[in-house]
């Protein structure tokens, strides 16, 4: 029996398609007011000379209707490279199709051929469907840790030195 769907690399065609659907889910999570890509801004970082993350598109019927973005991160304690995903997102019409599924399948499979040590995404906390999917397929949903992160004018602040005293070293040695 055929597969109701395909699954392939991106291609430079695709990229008002998955900006389509990058700004689907920005939605989904209550995030457009962060959303700043277009298919200028995304093209050289997916198929420039030096892309830094690659990406998968689910198509039905020949219409690109899910993406998985992904990049390769490093595992200090494995000593490994390792798979992060990004970004993954079925239009809702399509979900429970196993789209979502094998898109996950694949990229297990393509970090297992790359050898590397793991393959780790993160979820929000309020997504009880998909973090119910997950575990479903067996990944851990590890609940002490947490995502730190920089972005926008406080990176640039930090970065240029305007660093907040709890940062310093004297900080963290409460002194």
């Amino acid at each position: 029996m055929p597969s109701p769907h395909d699954i392939r690399a991106a291609e430079p065609r695709d990229l008002k398609a998955i900006v389509q659907l990058i700004s689907e889910l920005a939605e989904f999570e209550h995030l457009t007011h962060l959303l700043e890509v277009t298919p200028d801004k995304l093209e050289p970082h997916l198929f420039g000379d030096e892309p830094v993350a690659e990406c998968m598109v689910g198509e039905i019927d020949g219409e690109v209707v899910a993406f998985a973005l992904y990049y390769t991160n490093f595992s200090t304690f494995l000593a490994k490279p390792g798979l992060y995903l990004e970004d993954l997102y079925v239009r809702p019409a399509h979900r429970r199709s196993g789209l979502g599924k094998a898109l996950l399948i694949q990229l297990a499979q393509l970090a297992c051929e790359r050898g590397y040590g793991r393959f780790d995404w993160t979820v929000l906390d309020w997504n009880e469907d998909a973090i119910r999917f997950y575990q479903k397929l067996g990944a851990e949903v590890m609940p002490d840790w947490r995502i730190c992160r920089l972005t926008g004018e406080a990176l640039q602040r930090y970065a240029d030195g305007d660093r907040p005293s709890m940062w310093s070293p004297s900080a963290w040695l409460g002194l």
